[in-house]
């Protein structure tokens, strides 16, 4: 697949200078009154924040914008990052791109929305954007618009691009999670009551199964993919002598299992920044396999450190970095 148009974060200032996205917000005098004549469901009023000062609460995390309500989603992207699709109805990869990009956005769970815009319709939207051919995918993070890619995308490819955009956007400082109503509603206290007294027995093996079993339910539940990271994370700990790793890694510093190995250790005992500094310039100095096993590695400790974390939020851009 051709890497034209996929995201870059080094060329975001650049590509998002000379697009004047004002061209298509709505007035504030008129965003009320917006909202009043129908304004799609998804945008119709501004986000409010939530009780949790990370999280934001929205109507949905997936949605339909036009230019009345455009206004909305940029004020949005100041807190959470917002992937904008657009689309049109005669667009046959539009409609393959559609399901693909909605679950994945679902699967983030908050961590991104998505705003789905019909060009047709919206034709000061297309404008602004620039946009020549459809489906074409975009992101807005602070209202700047970072570019992600065109034509329809595989899953994985389109998961890739999501933690390019994330770690950006935590570089940004925006990173907080959107939750709708239902969310907000939950009660409080772990979801998943019997992973924990799996843990609390020593039964790894019924505790990894009960996150895995509530993942393949609902992909996009956090607390599964932090409790399933940090189960797989006791697993790979369980009789290994720290001491005895980090003489490994440090006698051969090309000895990548050393290195994911020294790494696990360090998080288990709480060096979370010495874990990830370590797997992150083990980064630079590998290729192939053994790139993608490091970069895979760091994404599972993201998940059991917690991906609100601030040392999470900091390597993230140090990744970033690393891999561009």
């Amino acid at each position: 697949m051709s890497n034209e148009g996929v995201f870059d974060p080094r060329q975001q200032e650049a590509q998002s200078q000379g697009l004047d996205l004002s061209a298509v917000r709505t007035p504030a005098r008129n965003a009320g009154a917006g909202a009043q004549a129908g304004a799609p469901a998804g945008a119709q009023q501004q986000a409010q924040p939530a009780q949790d000062p990370n999280t934001v609460n929205v109507p949905a995390l997936v949605f339909d914008v036009d230019e009345q309500s455009f206004e909305a989603v940029v004020q949005l992207s100041t807190q959470v990052p917002v992937v904008i699709d657009l689309w049109a109805e005669w667009c046959g990869p539009c409609k393959q791109l559609s399901p693909v990009i909605e679950k994945v956005t679902r699967d983030y769970d908050g961590r991104v929305v998505l705003a789905k815009i019909d060009v047709d319709k919206n034709p000061r939207i297309q404008q602004a954007f620039g946009v020549q051919s459809i489906p074409t995918v975009v992101a807005l993070v602070k209202g700047q618009p970072v570019p992600l890619f065109q034509g329809a995308t595989p899953e994985p490819q389109v998961k890739q691009l999501f933690d390019q955009l994330l770690a950006a956007a935590a570089q940004a400082g925006v990173n907080k999670r959107a939750v709708t109503g239902e969310a907000t509603q939950q009660p409080a206290g772990p979801k998943h009551p019997e992973a924990i007294e799996a843990l609390e027995a020593g039964d790894l093996e019924r505790a990894a199964q009960v996150y895995q079993d509530a993942l393949n339910e609902t992909p996009g539940d956090e607390e599964a993919k932090s409790g399933l990271a940090r189960v797989e994370l006791l697993r790979r700990t369980r009789g290994k002598d720290l001491a005895q790793v980090r003489a490994r890694a440090a006698a051969d510093p090309s000895d990548v299992d050393a290195a994911l190995e020294c790494a696990d250790l360090d998080i288990s005992g709480g060096h979370v920044e010495d874990a990830f500094a370590r797997l992150i310039a083990t980064l630079t100095k590998v290729a192939g396999d053994d790139k993608e096993r490091v970069r895979k590695r760091i994404l599972e400790l993201f998940e059991a450190v917690g991906p609100s974390d601030p040392r999470v939020t900091q390597a993230r851009g140090k990744l970033m970095r690393a891999l561009f």
